[in-house]
């Protein structure tokens, strides 16, 4: 069961994630707060298991009190605002909805959390920490099984406060380990760093934008400081 915190400064708003989540089965507790001073003195009292966040609010904005919080929940962002959903990943938002937020989008937000804290349970780990150019696949390590991971089936990887989710075409595995970790695992030569938080398969790419990346059915958002990278390995 789910513990759930809800900020926005809109009460229409709180309306629509609370109705949202008394749909499903697997919520516990929901906490609704319509300004940021509350519901940081409730968070510092209490866990809670997912954070459901504006952006724009008039004493603070969703941002900063993320970046207030020592140890937050696993945050959604919810904003009216594309350009600042992106921004959100900087500071390690599992996901982000766009208002108006419709049910179908809003349970695979919440999927998210629930395979992330469940495959968190399984102290996954890869056992090759070198990896040579040339290697097509490493073996990871879940409970008492090794499991092959070829490097050819992964999408992506998202880096997610200390730990990394490794994406494939089936599946999602997650371990400990920071996204620069990541880096010096999956070969070079095929996979591109685009983001702070994101590396993604350069041969799954199929469509880049203006500041993101599409594959496989996921928007990966471009950093600004990864833009040059992408544009040089793309276009020369």
């Amino acid at each position: 069961m789910l513990t759930c915190v809800i900020i926005d400064d809109e009460p229409l708003a709180r309306e629509v994630v609370e109705g949202h989540l008394k749909r499903l089965d697997f919520i516990g507790p929901v906490h609704s707060f319509g300004n940021s001073r509350d519901a940081q003195s409730f968070l510092q009292a209490h866990d809670a298991d997912v954070l459901f966040l504006d952006i724009e609010m008039p004493e603070t904005t969703g941002i900063e009190f993320l970046k207030s919080l020592e140890q937050p929940p696993l945050t959604i962002f919810t904003t009216a605002y594309r350009d600042y959903a992106f921004e959100g990943f900087e500071l390690g938002v599992i996901d982000f909805l766009l208002k108006p937020i419709s049910f179908s989008r809003f349970t695979q937000a919440i999927e998210k959390v629930r395979d992330f804290l469940a495959l968190k349970e399984q102290n996954t780990n890869i056992e090759d920490t070198a990896v040579d150019e040339m290697q097509k696949s490493v073996f990871v390590k879940s409970g008492v099984q090794r499991i092959k991971l070829n490097f050819d089936d992964v999408t992506h990887i998202q880096g997610l406060k200390d730990y990394a989710i490794i994406y494939t075409f089936t599946e999602k595995i997650v371990m400990k380990g920071s996204i620069k970790a990541m880096l010096d695992i999956f070969p070079k030569t095929g996979f591109v760093r685009v983001h702070k938080s994101f590396i993604v398969s350069f041969a799954k790419i199929t469509k880049i934008d203006r500041n993101r990346i599409v594959l496989n059915g996921h928007q990966i958002p471009i950093g600004r400081n990864y833009k040059e990278e992408i544009e040089t390995r793309f276009f020369l």
